[in-house]
Order: structure tokens, then sequence, then C-alpha cells
């Protein structure tokens, strides 16, 4: 029987030592790619410092675009510096977070509140969004200039680390020159697919200079120009001739604007909800690196959207095709003009002028007289008023007309000529204006060709007690002095009384010749 030495047995046991070892220290690797693994999920979620500030004049959209964004249907309007937030999604990596949003009132008393806003320790982390309104095309440059001014004075007194604002600045740079054109998910398969991804600084050895007018002012601010209400563009070409030439030039000239800063470009309109989607889709890509995979968009002229890095002087030229009246480099105001402003007429109604009551009695006398009825169109508030002196003067009655009342049938009716005479006749008592005697009266009222009435009257009858013409009197005699009203209503009672007497007479007569 053969013996084992102990180098032997040594050499028998060692490999179960080294496979015992090299499990220990498997698992030791596997634990630490778990941890890093975690590690990295943990750092790739969505930060939640990003921040949004939004800068504009009032009336230029910028709380109902940011109530779109946030899928609010009925945004209100705050004052000085608002604040609300946008709850971003990453569908990947099944994350969720705010972004944070700043709006300042367009007002300059509220200047001073950007420092609230914008500081040292969120300046990295912002992204700014510039809103104009497509009602005022004439307004954009005196707007932009204006908050560009006063942004880029804000930026100025902020005590940034000189690194820091440099890294920012290069930041925009490498985005510029390193831009990839995006292509739609129409073909996943397509192998010249790219998707848009933000680069680093690192890339920056191999990128491309700079196009020519890009980024001649680097704030170090992602900048986005939005420009709001485009559904009006149909109202400036109704109201105002507005040609696409006219746009074409907002366009470019506004387009070599972003250059200079290295913004972006949106027009937008919340009420026919043009590119707000895609805005909310760029600004997760911009602020979070989020992927967007929608191409610039230039063909329609009112849902127009540039991404900072795709355009270039080459390509704003192909608008210069179409402008026959007006050269690129005309100054702006000279081509979008602004409109003469309308003299607001008051909404008031123009002051209407009553006709002399006299005047307006008379006329109607008139048209009695003659058989026609007055048409509605004869009312003072729709004839031209009068030249304001009372023309209705007394007329003297001609003596041969007064006669004795004829007798007539006791079953009068009131559409029979009597009545109207009644009734032309205490018209005519109301155009006498001078005081008189109740015998006068009396015999103007009998020289009037009085023959009979509408209706039987008692002969109590007294001014207080008749309604439908002694309202009419009371009515008319408002304008007229104190002793003008006494004598009409002298006048009025005395007719009556002798009308009443009149027919109390002829029904009497009739009575008695019905006995015989």
């Amino acid at each position: 029987m053969e013996i084992l030495t102990q180098s032997q047995v040594h050499g028998l046991t060692t490999p179960t030592t080294a496979a015992r070892k090299k499990d220990a220290e498997a698992k030791e690797n596997l634990w630490s790619s778990i941890l890093s693994e975690v590690q990295t999920q943990s750092n790739t979620k969505l930060p939640s410092n990003k921040l949004v500030l939004v800068l504009g004049d009032n009336a230029s959209g910028k709380t109902t675009l940011i109530a779109k964004l946030q899928g609010v249907e009925d945004p209100k309007k705050g004052s000085g510096l608002e604040y609300a937030y946008i709850d971003v999604r990453d569908e990947y990596r099944d994350d969720v977070t705010r972004l944070s949003v700043w709006i300042l009132d367009g007002d300059p008393g509220h200047n001073n509140l950007l420092k609230f806003a914008l500081n040292e320790q969120n300046f990295p982390h912002t992204l700014v969004i510039l809103t104009l309104s497509m009602t005022t095309p004439w307004s954009w440059v005196d707007q932009l200039q204006h908050w560009m001014k006063i942004l880029d004075d804000h930026i100025a007194g902020l005590k940034i680390d000189p690194e820091e604002k440099q890294q920012c600045q290069a930041r925009l740079t490498t985005e510029w020159q390193n831009y990839c054109e995006t292509i739609d998910d129409l073909d996943p398969g397509s192998p010249i697919k790219r998707t848009n991804r933000l680069p680093s600084v690192d890339d920056e050895l191999d990128a491309l200079p700079l196009p020519e007018g890009v980024l001649t002012t680097n704030l170090g601010l992602d900048v986005v120009v939005v420009v709001t209400k485009t559904d009006y563009m149909t109202t400036l070409e109704k109201e105002l001739d507005y040609r696409d030439e006219h746009f074409d030039f907002m366009q470019q000239w506004i387009r070599r604007f972003c250059l200079m800063y290295g913004a972006s470009l949106f027009y937008t309109s919340v009420k026919e909800d043009k590119n707000c989607d895609l805005l909310y889709k760029y600004l997760t890509h911009r602020i979070y690196g989020l992927p967007f995979r929608t191409p610039a968009l230039v063909v329609e002229k009112d849902a127009v959207l540039i991404p900072a890095g795709w355009d270039n002087m080459k390509k704003i030229s192909i608008l210069y095709e179409n402008m026959q009246s007006c050269k690129p480099d005309d100054y702006y105001n000279d081509i979008i003009a602004q409109p003469p402003s309308r003299k607001t007429v008051s909404n008031r109604e123009s002051e209407i002028q009553t006709e002399d009551e006299q005047a307006f009695l008379a006329r109607q006398q008139q048209l009695l007289q003659q058989g026609q009825t007055p048409t509605r169109g004869e009312s003072p508030l729709r004839s031209q008023p009068s030249n304001g002196t009372k023309s209705a003067q007394r007329t003297p009655v001609a003596a041969g007309a007064q006669g004795s009342p004829k007798k007539v049938d006791g079953k009068l009716t009131p559409g029979t000529q009597s009545g109207e005479g009644v009734l032309a006749n205490f018209f005519n008592s109301l155009l006498h204006k001078k005081s008189v005697s109740p015998g006068s009266a009396a015999a103007a009222a009998a020289a009037g060709g009085v023959t009979g009435t509408g209706s039987p009257l008692s002969a109590s009858s007294s001014p207080s007690s008749l309604s439908p013409r002694a309202n009419v009197m009371n009515g008319t005699t408002d304008a007229v002095s104190a002793s003008d009203k006494i004598s009409m209503r002298t006048d009025a009672a005395l007719e009556l009384d002798r009308l009443a007497r009149s027919v109390k007479k002829d029904l009497d007569y009739s009575a008695a010749q019905s006995d015989c």
C-alpha cells in the first residue's frame, strides 16, 4: 500500500482552497456590481433643483402659456413675481419630478423681484423663456432689447464664480457645435436614425467652429423665445393688410436675433393648441436631457419651431426670396410699423335733444286733421331735433266757423267723426299757452266745430276724475309755467262740462221725442 507524503497531501488540498477564494472574490464582485448599479440609477434620477424663468411684457401670454404647460384650463393671473410648477415624468425610468417656474410681472416696478428668482445658486440650473405676442408685432424689437438688457444687467450684478460661469458659456457653445438633426420614429429600423443627446464639454475638441452671427452674446443661460397668440395672424391679414412677406420679414429678423443669443424659437397658440406640447417636450429635453425627436418646423408660418443649434444665416436667407417690397436689412419698424391709433370714440351714445313739445303736438294735430295716423318714425327720439324755439303760437279761430251743435243719435261710437273733432279740439286747447277767461275758452271751443262726443259723460265730471285726457294734459304741461297750467286746466274743464251738458241735452230731447 502506497503511503502519501505531506507534500502530496498539501498538493491535493491546495486546489480546494483556491476555489473557495475564487468563489469569495466572485461574490464580492457581484455585490460590488449591484451596489454600483444602484448608485448609478440613483444618480440618473431627475433633479429637483431645475427652474424656468419667464419674462415678457404684460398681455404677452406668459400666465396662459404656463397654465397650458401645466394642463390647467382656467389660469389665474397674479402680480409681482408668481410661482408655479410643472410636473415632469420620465417614462423610460419611471421617475417624476417638479419643474419650478417663476413668472415676472411686465411692470418695470417689479424688476427688483428678479433677484428672488435668479441668483448665484440656481444660475447653472435656470432656463429663460422670453414671450412676445403676435397681437403687437411692431413692438418686438423694443421688448426683446428691453428684457435682454434687464437680464444681462442682472447677471452682471450676480457674484458668480468666474470659472462656473465660463463652464456654463462653454456648455452652450458645445451644444451648438454638436447639434444633431433628429428624425421622427417613422422607421425604427432606419440606419440613419439618430437620437438627440446633450453633448459634453469633452466633445469640444472634435466640434466645428460656430457659424456666423451665432452666440455673439453668450449669457451662459438657455434661452427660448416664444411668440404667443399666432392665431392673430388672420386678424393682421384682414385688418392691417399683412401679407406673407411681412410675416417672412418678421421671422427672419427674430431668427437672426435668436442666433445672437443662441436661443430657440417657438411660435405657439394656446387657443388653437399649436406647438404647446412640443414646447413642453423641448423644455424637458433641454433641462433634463429627455429625448426630443421633432425636427425643425418652418413650413407653417404660425407654427414655427427652431431648436437651438439648427439655424444659421444660410437657412434664414431662404426667406429673402419672398420679400419683394422690403429688404432683410431694412429697419424693422419701417416695415412692421405701428398702425395709427384709432381715435376711440366714446361708446356712449350721442346726446339726443328732445323736440319742443308744442311743435310736436302741432305736428300731431296736423296729421290727425289730414286723417293720417302718426307713424313710429315721428317719435321725437327718431326725428331730427328742432331749432329749440317754441314756434307753436295761438291761432285765432274764424268767427264764421261758429255754429250750434248738430242733433245726433244717442248711440254714438268712438270711431265717429265727431269723436275725432273732440280730440282735435282738445289738442288745440293744449296748444293755447296764454291765459284766457272762461267765456273766451267756451267761445273758442264752440268755434272749433265740435259736433258731438265719443261716449256719454256725466255732468258731474271734473278735471281730477278724467283719467285718459286729464293724464295726457298733465303729462304735456310739465314744461310750461304754472299760470299756463291753470289756464289749460280751466279750458279743458269748461270744454268737458260743455260736452257733458250737450250730451245730456241731446239725450233728453231724444227721450221727449220718443214719448210723443
